[in-house]
């Protein structure tokens, strides 16, 4: 088509192809389908121009196209819309100076790679049933299709190190150089983008300064979402792999649990075409994350983005054309609001679901449960909004239960955390509470860490076959007794917490004593008053430097308000691991009266009570030290002994205080 008006005009050359795969079944060829490219356009969004000249994801309104608009070139470079149709049909439009030879042209002769239908056209085929995998999620596998990641190390390896050229062509070149399938090719691609293009952090919130087209990005290095998408694609077409650029919603940077979506898409992705089927990556979330509180990116790879099954990239990924969701049956705009948002950590660490599965939780009598599911023993964390307050969270061999009690009416956020092989704990799921009723009898005391009871955790640290299995114990007269197999090597240290009454930093382990006998460890434990306790237990080894590592704590409660037991004397360093305390075990002791005392201590010559007086105890024929102190005329008494019999040197083991008169 030419239009020309004065001798000023410039002149036009359209070049309008209308390709139809549809098949006439009485005739068994194919026929043309005529469409008129405005209305095309108009029942479809795409690359919308903004005021300032940048790019915006505008919101498609038709589901039945899918159009891929290629952008601006320099005014004296060809430009291409091309758009296709769910039933197959092509229309492309180019506009181009009079004496250049057309760009469609140019496609079908340089393209030597990309695989095109009988007529020449290398158009990409539109999903379609054979794409499709079940919904929900089957739990056979992270990726689309079936992938030996080991045997892309050499691969990733070279492909990470190849440097940036002035051009894509040259650089797609030198990628190839180690890349020998389709798969490969694409997967070089990938990972050199995830590993040198930075998210522009200032371009994002400055739209003018936003980059889109791909030598662009070569040059600077940085872009947003729909540039990471584009240079992606015509990476892929350079490497004559099939390659779609996917608009629509994400669940990203500044998602909040529950939110729906509507106007401007917020996010762009690929769809490749590999083995006869399409699959979805999204380089973007791939190359790295953005910190909320600092504003900066860090290239920080994620591999779960390469290929990712489409039942788990419908969690945080909603495509404008549910046909490019890839999943059968596929999910409508209000499923996706709706459904339990998992993270990419929540698989990446192993896990495999979790409960509920709605990210709005109502409580049950001022409780909330979450239960997760894993494929191997990991560690959680959870914080209620910012603290890690008001719950139990105990660990099971493949994941973890915990009970939630929100400490007031109303809505409350609910974060939980889980670490695998690294040190980091990484964010998995988000949940919003909604609380009618707060149960004012369940108070759990501020010091109660995570997790809650024993576990395999505890194992691998060395305490095995507890006593208590359970994470919470009971006790009616404010006494108990909890015990457990130490690892050879492990010291153990307990101390006990609660947020009233005398319990304090000084004297928080005064209300615990510990034995050893028969390879065991004996922790008998007195309560001060009525309510509820963290007691806590610690551990490390004996001949390494360094402090005590938390294990895990129980829970002791006691509702007995009559409960009123004082502290244990106080031990001191010499007070060996194999001792043991029968009587007095109370700390304090009645004045002006004469108390019995009986232990068991190893490799000790003498041992003595000193009050006012002193006072020896025998060795009698069971191995214990017996005898008996007078608590008239003092104030402390001390337990002290005798190691050497040829020394005269007395160290002290032992202190308790004596009630004043």
């Amino acid at each position: 088509m030419e239009l020309k008006k004065d001798i000023n005009t410039v002149s036009i050359d359209m070049l309008l192809i209308v390709h139809s795969e549809k098949r006439r079944a009485a005739q068994g060829t194919h026929s043309d389908q005529q469409a008129d490219p405005s209305a095309l356009l108009q029942r479809r969004g795409g690359f919308q121009g903004v005021g300032n000249g940048v790019r915006r994801w505008q919101k498609l309104e038709g589901n039945d196209l899918h159009e891929n608009l290629v952008e601006k070139q320099h005014p004296q470079q060809p430009q291409v819309i091309t758009s296709y149709d769910s039933q197959g049909t092509q229309l492309t439009v180019e506009v181009h100076p009079r004496d250049a030879m057309p760009q469609l042209l140019k496609k079908f002769s340089l393209a030597k790679r990309l695989q095109g239908d009988k007529n020449g056209n290398t158009r990409p085929r539109q999903p379609g049933g054979k794409d499709a995998h079940a919904y929900p999620w089957d739990r056979s596998s992270l990726k689309s299709m079936s992938l030996d990641l080991q045997q892309f190390e050499k691969l990733d390896i070279y492909a990470s190190q190849v440097t940036a050229k002035s051009g894509l062509d040259e650089l797609v070149s030198d990628l190839l150089q180690e890349a020998h399938t389709d798969l490969e090719r694409v997967r070089a691609i990938w990972i050199w983008i995830c590993h040198h293009i930075e998210y522009d952090i200032v371009a994002a919130q400055e739209k003018d300064r936003q980059v889109f087209k791909p030598t662009e990005i070569l040059r600077t290095q940085k872009t947003n979402c729909d540039g990471y998408a584009g240079l992606f694609e015509r990476m892929c077409r350079i490497a004559g792999v099939q390659c779609m650029t996917v608009p629509g919603y994400s669940k990203g940077f500044g998602y909040r649990t529950g939110q729906s979506f509507s106007g401007e898409f917020d996010h762009a992705w690929n769809a490749v075409y590999l083995e006869g089927r399409w699959h979805l990556v999204d380089s973007t979330w791939g190359s790295g994350l953005v910190d909320t509180t600092t504003s900066k990116f860090t290239f920080l790879y994620n591999e779960f983005y390469f290929l990712t099954h489409p039942a788990l990239f419908i969690e945080d990924h909603f495509p404008d054309n549910k046909n490019w969701q890839l999943l059968k049956p596929p999910q409508s705009l209000r499923q996706f609001e709706n459904n339990m948002y998992h993270k990419s950590e929540f698989y990446n660490k192993g896990m495999l679901s979790a409960h509920p599965e709605t990210p709005m939780i109502r409580t049950v009598n001022g409780k909330a449960t979450v239960t997760i599911e894993s494929c191997a023993p990991t560690l959680f964390m959870f914080m209620l909004n910012g603290k890690q307050e008001h719950g139990l969270l105990s660990l099971r061999k493949n994941g973890m239960k915990l009970e939630v009690y929100p400490p007031t009416m109303g809505t409350h956020k609910l974060q939980i955390f889980a670490k695998g092989n690294s040190d980091i704990y990484s964010s998995v799921l988000e949940y919003t509470l909604k609380c009618n009723y707060v149960d004012m009898g369940v108070r759990l005391p501020a010091e109660l860490h995570q997790p809650v009871g024993p576990s395999w955790f505890s194992e691998q640290m060395g305490i095995m076959k507890p006593s208590h299995p359970d994470p919470i114990i009971h006790t009616s007269d404010g006494r108990c007794s909890i015990s457990f197999s130490v690892e050879e090597g492990i010291s153990v240290l307990a101390s006990l917490h609660g947020d009233d009454g005398p319990i304090n930093e000084e004297t928080q382990r005064r209300y615990i004593f510990q034995l050893h006998w028969e390879k065991r460890t004996e922790l008998k434990v007195q309560l001060p008053h009525a309510g509820k306790f963290a007691l806590k237990i610690f551990v490390k080894k004996r001949q390494e430097p360094g402090n005590y590592i938390f294990v895990f704590n129980y829970l002791l409660c006691c509702a007995n308000t009559k409960v009123n037991w004082p502290m244990f004397p106080e031990s001191f360093g010499n007070w060996g691991q194999d001792n043991e305390l029968l009587e007095p075990l109370s700390g304090v002791l009645p004045a002006n009266r004469h108390i019995p005392f009986k232990l068991k201590l190893h490799g000790i010559a003498k041992v003595l009570v000193k009050g006012q007086d002193t006072w020896p105890l025998t060795l009698n024929h069971e191995g214990y030290w017996e005898g008996s102190c007078s608590t008239a005329g003092c104030q402390e008494v001390y337990v002290m002994v005798l190691e050497n019999a040829n020394h005269s040197f007395y160290s002290y083991i032992l202190k308790y205080k004596v009630n004043a008169q």
